[in-house]
């Protein structure tokens, strides 16, 4: 290499070093969630796998939409409907009108005193152990009837911490979940987990509790699928009652079992029952309104949207929901960007995924709540929590969903801090609720949902 060409390649190397040095000052003198060092984690929240594909692929993602936007409009030539940018999805405002279903039910329901209204309420860790949910179901159950506390999975983490239900189980079940695997061995059943019982020794417990309206163990009900296994059976025993040996009959995609009559106890035993998949029980009364719990830690809702489609119609067959809640946010925040259109996008399809699913549902779509973090040294509203909240609303607006901003019920810019230091209603984390903050969200939920359900009466008493 001659004298001119080690002068060049010096120059390109000095050139280089500048451009680094200059990236690093310009970095310093900027905001620095635009160059996130890492992803900030919290240790009360963990992440499911397609929310971590979805943030990493969201520069794939972008590219994607461009070609796809313009190969659909040419060939559709604008056949597709618009959606009114004006248009408010709270339902506070016009959103109400997203949940005529729920309300018509609801309004037979307060006026006749006949019928059921369900209702499938999904979420993530802020509804872990059954907070904000029980306290929703139970202002439910006090102004419409209704008792027990709805379906519950066979395992949870959060399964010695509910309030609700007593819950224990062997340590020998395998359990699937929609937030780690993407193609389990069966499908995932309708809180996005499926169990497998191998071997003996495969037990549940459940206890009622002295919550009002889940006193008792209202008609228990096993969901269990499909399988070639002729020969499994379960043992049961309800309260102080001997045991009770039934057989499992799993020829259906779907099946039921109604293992016992209303009681205050349940133990049942799974036997011979490899390669079955078992879903969970129901506790109700078949009367009144029931709200389903389907949280999960880790879950920023796209996982539903590999739900299966013909598996949740066979659950709602059985179930008949009204209403679908989409509770989300404390792990959809904090990945140093505060742009969240990928995730807007992505829940969209979640939606036309669970309108598939439970086609006679209502949507209502719960914003995050505010949450915290230090900025200069005080603790703050984080940046991206307007952002997040309203790709939320526009998803909401999108998919003709009811919307509901808890980010706005509990105060707004700042709220968490006060929630916490002042008010004592949240953990230390200032994500979280505790169980005297949970109560109190709950009430909102329900007061906003009960203005909607005004509204409704409003106009339907006029026409």
């Amino acid at each position: 290499m001659n004298t001119s060409e080690d002068s060049y390649f010096g120059k390109i190397i000095i050139l280089i070093l500048l451009a680094i040095a200059a990236f690093y000052g310009f970095k310093t003198a900027l905001p620095p969630r635009l160059f996130p060092d890492q992803v900030t984690s919290n240790s009360n929240i963990v992440m499911d796998s397609m929310m971590l594909e979805a943030v990493s692929d969201t520069t794939e993602m972008a590219i994607a939409d461009t070609t796809e936007v313009a190969v659909r409009d040419t060939l559709n030539n604008n056949q597709t409907e618009a959606v009114d940018e004006t248009l408010d999805p709270s339902i506070r405002a016009q959103g109400y009108n997203n949940l005529k279903h729920f309300y018509a039910k609801l309004h037979v329901l307060e006026q006749d005193k006949t019928g059921k209204v369900r209702v499938a309420y999904f979420g993530d860790s802020m509804n872990d152990g059954d907070y904000i949910v029980q306290d929703v179901r139970s202002e439910f159950q006090d102004n419409y009837g209704g008792q027990g506390v709805g379906f519950v999975a066979i395992t949870s983490l959060s399964a010695n911490a509910r309030g609700s239900v007593s819950h224990q189980h062997s340590k020998t079940w395998t359990t699937q979940s929609f937030v780690k695997v993407k193609k389990p061995a069966r499908p995932f059943g309708i809180d996005g987990q499926v169990f497998f019982a191998h071997g003996e020794g495969n037990w549940v417990k459940y206890r009622a509790q002295s919550q009002r309206h889940s006193t008792s163990l209202f008609r228990p009900t096993l969901f269990y699928g499909r399988s070639a296994n002729n020969q499994a059976y379960v043992t049961i025993q309800s309260g102080k009652d001997s045991i009770v040996t039934k057989e499992l009959n799993p020829t259906k995609l779907l099946n039921t079992l109604p293992v016992a009559s209303t009681t205050k106890s349940l133990q049942v035993n799974f036997h011979k029952t490899d390669s079955i998949p078992i879903y969970g029980f129901n506790f109700d009364d078949g009367q009144g309104v029931h709200v389903d719990n389907y949280s999960m830690r880790g879950n920023s809702g796209l996982p539903l949207s590999i739900l299966n489609v013909n598996l949740m119609n066979a659950f709602d067959d059985v179930l008949n929901y009204d209403l679908v809640v989409l509770h989300y946010g404390a792990n959809v925040l904090g990945y140093g960007t505060l742009n969240y259109s990928w995730y807007e996008k992505n829940m969209t399809k979640v939606v036309e995924n669970l309108r598939a699913c439970f086609p006679n549902a209502d949507i209502l779509i719960i914003s995050t709540a505010d949450k915290a973090t230090k900025i200069d040294g005080v603790m703050q509203t984080d940046p991206a929590v307007v952002p997040l909240a309203n790709a939320q609303k526009n998803y909401a607006r999108k998919t003709g969903a009811g919307f509901i901003s808890l980010y706005s019920l509990m105060g707004g810019e700042g709220s968490m801090a006060k929630w916490v230091d002042e008010k004592n209603l949240a953990g230390k984390d200032y994500t979280h609720f505790n169980a005297t903050g949970s109560k109190k969200v709950a009430k909102l939920i329900y007061d906003e949902i009960g203005k909607g359900f005004s509204k409704y009466k409003e106009e339907h008493l006029n026409e």
